[in-house]
């Protein structure tokens, strides 16, 4: 089945560019051009992932991807013209999965894609296999049948990276996972300068199943060696 991808960047060669490369792998492309665009088509057709600028005039990539969170869990991949890790925190930080930077290696875009698009499938269940899995921690329940999570019996809202990160520690409840080792099971990549990206995750878990992020039940950091899930 042919997946689609939305590309929205306000410059027209960039998409232009970046729809080459992803119909040559087989993708369905749809462009758009601003972020009100955008969300227009994510309102009216099924869309598997989203690259989407960061900086753009009218609705920029941040506010969109804002808007995107509030209803669907779609990966999207930002693109940022900046090499700061500042832009690509905030990015991380809203809701994204992944960032890539201007000027991008092709190669590279095709391969994020390619892995985003790999873990969405998963984190569906598409192909019918049931894992009939669920994995308790104290108050903290991960239906893995329902890809669900539920602290205290309330439903959890989590983008498909946070799930997967938070599946790898719930089920290997007490073993410390360095950051290395936490970036290359999920983004099934190789570990270079991976701390700010997945600090900044599992900073967004936190604040989505702990009451008291900054003293934490159930996601302890163990420090100078990396993160787990405390046995309840």
């Amino acid at each position: 089945m042919q997946q689609t991808i939305l590309v929205c960047d306000d410059e027209k060669e960039i998409v232009e560019a970046i729809s080459i490369y992803l119909e040559g792998e087989g993708y369905k492309i749809i462009k758009a051009y601003d972020g009100l665009e955008a969300l227009d088509i994510l309102n009216k057709q099924k869309v598997d992932l989203v690259i989407i600028d960061v900086m753009m005039p009218g609705l920029d990539g941040i506010h969109t991807t804002l808007k995107i969170r509030e209803k669907l869990d779609v990966p999207v991949i930002i693109l940022s013209a900046k090499s700061e890790d500042t832009d690509k925190i905030l990015g991380l930080n809203i809701g994204a999965d992944d960032y890539i930077s201007k000027p991008f290696n092709p190669l590279e875009l095709v391969a994020r894609v390619k892995s985003q698009l790999r873990r969405y499938m998963q984190l569906g269940n598409i192909g019918g296999n049931s894992s009939q899995a669920v994995f308790k921690c104290g108050g903290l329940t991960i239906n893995d049948d329902n890809k669900e999570v539920f602290v205290d019996g309330e439903p959890i809202k989590l983008t498909p990276i946070e799930y997967n990160i938070l599946l790898l520690l719930v089920r290997n409840a007490g073993k410390v996972f360095s950051i290395d080792e936490i970036y290359e099971q999920i983004w099934n990549e190789e570990a270079i300068g991976a701390d700010n990206t997945v600090a900044v995750h599992i900073r967004h878990i936190r604040e989505k199943i702990e009451i008291n992020p900054r003293e934490p039940r159930y996601l302890k950091v163990v420090w100078g060696v990396g993160y787990k899930i405390e046995k309840q």
